[in-house]
């Protein structure tokens, strides 16, 4: 890492502002663990254990633990530190690359902290892995800045010949309205093949990702959802260029999935986003008022489940200071709003 200034990491406030729920988001966990009052559960990720039940998260802690073989524990840094196979300054480093908390620039910034016009756009470097992970740093260190990512660039290319016609979509109940819309199909070849791709783009409507969906349950411990690697996807909230067309007096739907978004918008409540997981990043936060202001509002209608809720708790904190937000609920444990009909959503969001 090349000599500089040095950038003040608060540890303290990376503990304080990341979530678990954010972290398990990032790396894709969150859907193979089992919701049960405010604690998750599951294989432990951080071993590639086997046991349902080794793995717990305490959303109210902000913890976690393995009770299997590898006996791990601890915050979001003892997380990262143990899945990156890195320092604890690398990890905090990268939760604050990945949510923008924790860092406190030492010069060159306004007095509310924000880089002035003449700072270079920093670029992205991957964090190097270390072999152990080195003795937790104090909060009140010096370390050298790192250049983090700040925007998913769009792509060169964009995936042809996928099949529109997928039994899967079909069994999703979506029309070819909605799967042209959302240009949806199924996935031959390639990095997103055998899965349904899911063009993601950016709030001026570029595309600069795809997911991919396994069509159905996937096998062994493949993951539903594929996002590329590299991909930052608390930088970006998911149809939000198609739904600031849409009439402003009208609330601001957020979701936590791709077809609960795509769903609504079927159901005809087409001002509809979806931030890509149960968790809300600042980045996101600060789309969403973008689009909902001056005198819009938000509405967040998250699945029934323990991080549906503690996600949807979290949004309207971080959003109700911005804008006018209320949580709609799903009475259903379990529910989710891709599960429900156009006349169902209307009496939810009324």
């Amino acid at each position: 890492m090349p000599k500089g200034k040095a950038e003040f990491v608060d540890f303290k406030a990376i503990k304080q502002s990341v979530t678990m729920l954010q972290v398990l988001d990032h790396y894709g966990i969150t859907a193979s663990l089992k919701c049960s009052g405010d604690s998750l559960s599951g294989p432990c990720p951080l071993h590639g254990g086997e046991n349902p039940t080794q793995f717990r998260v305490s959303l109210t802690k902000n913890c976690f633990n393995c009770f299997g073989d590898c006996k791990s524990g601890g915050n979001v840094l003892d997380f990262v530190v143990k899945m990156e196979k890195t320092s604890i300054r690398q990890a905090a480093l990268l939760l604050q690359q990945w949510f923008g908390v924790g860092s406190k620039p030492m010069e060159n910034t306004s007095p509310t902290g924000e880089r002035k016009a003449e700072q270079p756009e920093p670029k992205q470097v991957v964090a190097p892995k270390q072999e152990e992970a080195k003795p937790a740093a104090k909060a009140s260190e010096m370390i050298e800045p790192a250049e983090v990512k700040t925007k998913n660039e769009p792509l060169g290319f964009a995936l042809r010949n996928l099949d529109t016609a997928h039994a899967y979509l079909q069994e999703r109940g979506l029309t070819p309205e909605t799967i042209a819309t959302f240009g949806l199909g199924y996935c031959a070849k390639g990095s997103m093949g055998g899965r349904i791709a899911i063009p993601i783009h950016d709030s001026d409507g570029k595309l600069i990702a795809y997911a991919g969906r396994w069509p159905g349950n996937p096998p062994g411990d493949a993951p539903k959802y594929k996002l590329p690697n590299g991909f930052l996807k608390s930088l970006e909230v998911y149809n939000l260029h198609n739904a600031a067309k849409e009439d402003p007096s009208e609330p601001l739907v957020v979701v936590e999935g791709f077809f609960d978004c795509i769903k609504l918008w079927q159901a005809g409540f087409r001002r509809v986003v979806s931030v890509m997981g149960s968790s809300i990043s600042d980045a996101q936060a600060a789309l969403i008022e973008r689009a909902a202001a001056p005198r819009g509002s938000v509405i967040i209608l998250f699945d029934a489940d323990s991080a549906g809720r503690a996600g949807c708790e979290q949004a309207v904190r971080i959003l109700s200071s911005r804008v006018f937000v209320k949580a709609a609920s799903l009475c259903t444990p379990g529910l989710q709003p891709d599960m429900l009909s156009p006349f169902e959503i209307a009496g939810v969001l009324k």
